[in-house]
This record gives structure tokens, sequence and C-alpha cells, in this order.
């Protein structure tokens, strides 16, 4: 069973740079043509796509958030990392990690449980 957990700061001042971890266990994600998610929901408002690693390392960003967002990944430690800077108080969500497939990307299978963040002095 594929398990995501996010870690990261529970709070973030404006200007400055959020930087989430996503630990996955029950499978690599360099494996089997997977590619993994960042996925926001704002207070009130729906599920937001930000961007994903895929499994052979490409990148793929949400146009509205490009430049000021950068995925990675530790491939030894299985984890990815979302960078997300200057934010602003509009950047509070509850941020989530998920896995997609390649023959389906917008279908996630496996969901983080998420983790707040809230943007504010």
């Amino acid at each position: 069973q594929v398990q995501l957990q996010e870690s990261g700061p529970g709070l973030v001042k404006p200007s400055q740079t959020l930087s989430l971890t996503c630990t996955v266990s029950g499978g690599s994600i360099t494996n089997n043509l997977h590619y993994w998610n960042w996925i926001r929901q704002p207070p009130g408002k729906g599920l937001e796509w930000i961007g994903a690693i895929a499994y052979n390392g490409n990148t793929y960003y949400s146009p509205s958030l490009l430049s000021l967002t950068s995925i990675s990944r530790d491939s030894s430690k299985n984890q990815c990392t979302l960078q997300l800077s200057s934010v602003t108080p509009e950047d509070t969500a509850v941020y989530y990690c998920a896995r997609s497939h390649w023959s389906n990307l917008e279908k996630f299978d496996f969901w983080g449980q998420g983790t707040q963040v809230t943007v504010s002095s």
C-alpha cells in the first residue's frame, strides 16, 4: 500500500519561500510511470493543481504558478519537495501530495493527508 506524507512549516511569513516535503512509502518515486503531484485547497475554494514531478525527473507546473514554483526530488529518501517563493496570504491553503499515472495524469489514486499552511506576518 502506497502512503504519502506531507511535512513542513505550518506558518510562513509573506514574501518568504514555502518548502514542503512529501515522503512516499510502499513504492519508489522513480518507478512505474508514476507522477507525484502537489495540489492545494485554499479555504472555501476548490482544489488547485500546482505541479508534478515524473518518475523520470521531468517537472510540470501550473502556468499560473510557473514563475514561483519549483519541484524536486531526493530519490535516496523517496521524497519530493515543493518550493513556492514570494508567498502571500492568498497562498494559505491545505497542501496535498498525490500520485497519478502516465496513462491518466488527472486521476489521483493515492493522497497524503494534507498539511495546513498559513501565510501571515
